[in-house]
């Protein structure tokens, strides 16, 4: 396998316009002395995400924005796949929650269908959480890493400390929902964290 381009430092352009996603991110990001900016900030239209993957999907962000701002730019796309629901919402878990992005809508709509699962004979709530990361160059390389964890659906919702469907996951082996962890436990064993040990592994050079 070929060895994964390196990211030389500076500007690096976050391809979110999610204000939760992004400073969880420039977060993780933060020890590299990277200087963050995000697609919101810079204005950059958001790409149709018409991928069929989540790696797709990611790609298609961070390439919009690497070409849009002439700089390398880091896109995530990630979601809720539940079992009982045949691994929905998965690539769709943003639209769930309507133009609105009204995540407490979208978490209703999955409970109403895992109680229509469950009233049909699978009472089966676990579920995972996917993340694709892409970083992407304005000449068009990309490097594209994978994290999943593992858990179940629980109800009703729980916590106010994460964003999107995380009131109502609790991860395997944990007790709290991704909601009610503190950001630093969360960010130890996310499906976002383990894609981007992957990443960092990967194309970015570790400070002594």
């Amino acid at each position: 396998m070929a060895q994964a381009r390196h990211f030389a430092g500076g500007k690096l352009v976050l391809a979110s316009h999610n204000p939760g996603k992004v400073r969880e991110i420039a977060e993780l990001l933060a020890r590299w002395g990277t200087e963050i900016i995000s697609a919101g900030d810079l204005g950059l239209p958001e790409p149709v995400e018409d991928g069929q993957t989540f790696a797709a999907n990611a790609e298609i962000k961070a390439l919009a924005a690497a070409t849009a701002a002439n700089l390398p730019a880091l896109a995530d796309d990630s979601g809720l796949c539940v079992t009982a629901l045949g691994n929905d919402p998965g690539v769709f878990s943003a639209r769930w929650a309507g133009n609105a992005k009204d995540f407490t809508v979208a978490m209703e709509k999955v409970e109403a269908a895992l109680d229509q699962a469950a009233k049909s004979g699978n009472p089966d709530r676990s579920a995972h959480f996917a993340c694709a990361l892409t970083l992407a160059w304005p000449d068009g390389h990309t490097e594209t890493f994978e994290g999943r964890v593992d858990g179940a659906m629980i109800w009703p919702m729980r916590g106010e400390l994460g964003f999107g469907y995380d009131p109502v996951f609790v991860p395997d082996g944990y007790e709290l929902s991704f909601a009610e962890m503190e950001p630093a436990a969360k960010h130890a064993m996310s499906h976002r964290a383990r894609a981007f040990e992957k990443l960092v592994a990967a194309c970015f050079q570790r400070e002594d």
